[in-house]
């Protein structure tokens, strides 16, 4: 029997060809080396065909044209000249395509991304559908990688040097209307004429095409090699300042388009085939591959071995704060499920319902969303200060303040005025849910559902069990955390959890620093530096000062003295400081406060510092992570995480741990338990306890283990 194709061809009597790719077994379409000698042998077939006048491109999947390279490919590359020789491959095949003499037509419906748009963009022309799955996009920055299939060199020239480097160093995807304005495509229609729109492009022929129209400046700016190099110069000054030079990919992505708009195509594509085998086997791209692919394996698990989650068809948010807010908006929004809001005060009610349309409100704005449709999705969002109306709700998220008495009354509330098998999730930040899970007749219906703020940009929860909750509870309330847009990871029960709990002493340690008379800013740059998206005082104060001082003491309590905050931090509460929400923190706020962000001089005083002189931004970054690194490793060791993988993602996705790292586990893989273990000793013998490396550790250094196998 022989393997089914991918490809197929079909040809119409009016002279124009279909080729069409859909990889059997698949939902979506991926490239992979194998296809190379198969397109080739078509592509053969064509030329020798003198009755075929036009090729049309297209796809057999319904909601995908090409979602890209087939990345598990990348793993078996064993040293550059591997990787290299993946990218020369595919620069010929698609200069074969690109260099047949009929016209040929991409049509494409649905995700093209990464290696699917370069081989749109090997076509002569391309027309989109309308649909909403429709997005063009070069995503490949994101795992460290570069468009390594001409992509470097064929969209500049279809698109200009601007709007390319802006695709590529960002990996945004483009809808179809922005596509056509930019003149990333011919045309849009609907998809249900999208082939036959195209068969007429293919009989017009390559002359079709109209020049994209750049704004005035941008023409100038591209039309020297000497006013272009203004441009790349720019663009990577401005790299350098997001990326702290930690990314190597996009340096290599400006070298490649300037290279090739300087020296031309086929000097491009080399530099692009050699950075490309560069990036593949670089350890910050090998990371973000890792994340990928734990991300996606994360994706088909239930969180609960054997349970099906139960379907969510009504949720109730008690509270109406910031993060009930928050709450209820991604439930209507994001997974499209009606959320009623009870608070005891009207202003509560009217803030979240306020919270939810300003963030929809921003889609209408920016014409993503017509006002029908925002309309429609704040119909789903009810209020309420009474218990009425809620018997049927499915699932109770509790964003209430941190007072346990005030949630046992919760717990006692829904228990009696909503279903049996209600479920009720707290967002606690860190009261454990056992204790909150102790005034329950069902406790087996209770659950922690942990968010972080603001709720609609961050990308993690905690979905905590205690000891006796079910697993259905766990398999649904993880389901629907998906449903709102999250990546949940199931953590057990214990004070602060995971993200919380390793955070802590993280920004405890960056107090101890600025305590000895490290300045606000150059702590904050030095973690910027080391990768963290913001340092760690503006993290105090953009969480609240008091927020941080409320969960220290829980804390210390609970897992032991190590997590003591400084005493000196109540002196910033007797000075009313709260950071940014009262515009009294490190930093200054308020209409005086410029740009540039200044720190608040007179915190100095209010905690009697004495400045010193900066230490190595290097060990001053050091110092503060590698205690949330031991923790890491003892939440492993006590089974609050799961697994190492749960803890990398939990890190990334939560505090913004940098992901070129790969996350704690990862990182302490690179650089050797035994390593971590005597950087870990040597500051015990200066500090104290704090620092004593847990036993896994010790047992890890002394074997020589690792978290990951690769």
């Amino acid at each position: 029997m022989s393997m089914e194709k991918t490809f197929n061809l079909a040809r119409r009597d009016d002279g124009i060809a279909i080729l069409t790719m859909d990889v059997p077994g698949e939902t979506m379409n991926t490239l992979k080396e194998q296809f190379g000698p198969e397109i080739t042998e078509i592509l053969a077939e064509i030329k020798a065909d003198s009755s075929i006048k036009g090729l049309v491109v297209t796809s057999g999947k319904a909601d995908s044209f090409v979602a890209g390279a087939d990345i598990t490919m990348l793993a078996a590359c064993k040293s550059e000249a591997d990787a290299k020789t993946l990218s020369q491959q595919g620069h010929v095949v698609f200069s074969e395509l690109e260099g047949l003499s009929i016209p040929v037509v991409a049509a494409i419906n649905g995700a093209c991304l990464g290696g699917g748009l370069e081989l749109a963009l090997a076509c002569h022309l391309r027309v989109c559908s309308d649909d909403k799955k429709t997005m063009l996009g070069v995503p490949e920055v994101q795992l460290g990688l570069l468009p390594g299939s001409g992509g470097t060199q064929r969209l500049p020239r279809l698109v200009g040097i601007a709007a390319a480097l802006d695709m590529m160093l960002t990996g945004k995807q483009i809808r179809p209307k922005q596509a056509l304005k930019m003149g990333l495509v011919n045309d849009v229609v609907p998809n249900s004429i999208l082939v036959e729109t195209a068969v007429e492009l293919a009989k017009k022929g390559k002359q079709a095409a109209k020049p994209v129209k750049q704004s005035k400046i941008n023409q100038f700016l591209e039309s020297s090699s000497f006013t272009r190099d203004i441009m790349f110069d720019q663009a990577r000054k401005q790299v350098m300042k997001k990326t702290q030079g930690n990314y190597p990919a996009p340096a290599k992505i400006i070298d490649c388009v300037r290279q090739g708009m300087n020296k031309g195509m086929i000097k491009g594509l080399e530099v692009e085939a050699t950075h490309f085998a560069n990036l593949v086997m670089s350890k910050e791209s090998a990371a973000l591959r890792s994340l990928f692919f734990a991300t996606t394996e994360m994706k088909k698990e239930t969180g609960a071995e054997g349970a099906s989650p139960r379907k969510v068809k009504k949720v109730m948010v008690l509270g109406g704060g910031l993060m009930g807010g928050g709450i209820a908006s991604v439930t209507t929004t994001k997974a499209k499920i009606p959320a009623r809001v009870k608070d005891i005060s009207e202003q509560g009610l009217s803030n979240a319902l306020s919270y939810a349309y300003k963030l929809l409100d921003k889609g209408v704005k920016r014409r993503h969303m017509t006002p029908a449709a925002r309309d429609n999705i704040m119909s789903l969002m009810t209020t309420t200060t009474e218990y009425t109306g809620i018997k049927d709700a499915d699932i109770v998220v509790e964003a209430v303040f941190e007072d346990l008495a005030l949630k046992h009354q919760m717990v006692k509330d829904v228990e009696r005025e909503c279903g049996e098998n209600t479920i009720f999730a707290s967002n606690t930040s860190s009261l454990p849910i056992g204790q909150i899970a102790a005034a329950a007749s069902r406790p087996e219906n209770v659950i922690g559902l942990h968010y972080f703020s603001p709720v609609e940009k961050m990308p993690l929860v905690e979905v905590i069990a205690h000891k006796t909750t079910s697993p259905e509870t766990i398999a649904t309330t993880v389901a629907f955390a998906r449903k709102q847009g999250k990546t949940p990871i199931v953590v057990q029960d214990g004070a602060g959890f995971y993200v919380n709990r390793i955070l802590a002493l993280y920004m405890n340690e960056a107090a101890q620093l600025l305590l000895e008379g490290q300045r606000i800013e150059h702590l904050d740059r030095a973690l910027v530096k080391f990768g963290f998206p913001v340092g760690p005082m503006t993290l105090l104060d953009e969480v609240g000062i008091d927020v941080g001082a409320k969960i220290s003491p829980i804390l210390e309590k609970e897992l032991g003295e190590r997590f003591s905050a400084p005493a000196a931090f109540d002196k910033l509460l007797a000075d009313d400081r709260k950071g940014r929400k009262n515009g009294k923190g490190f930093y200054q706020y308020g209409p005086k406060a410029k740009k540039d962000k200044l720190v608040d001089e007179s915190v100095y005083k209010v905690l009697d510092i004495l400045i010193a002189s900066d230490k190595e931004a290097k060990d001053v970054a050091e110092r503060c992570t590698v205690q949330m690194l031991n923790e890491a490793v003892r939440c492993l060791e006590e089974g609050i995480i799961a697994s190492a993988r749960d803890g990398d993602i939990g890190a990334i996705f939560g505090i913004g741990f940098p992901p070129f790292l790969g996350g704690p586990f990862r990182y302490i893989d690179t650089l050797g338990a035994k390593n971590l273990v005597d950087t870990l000793n040597g500051y015990q013998s200066l500090y104290g306890e704090r620092f004593a490396p847990c036993d896994t550790l010790v047992k890890m250094a002394s074997d020589g283990s690792q978290f990951y196998s690769s």
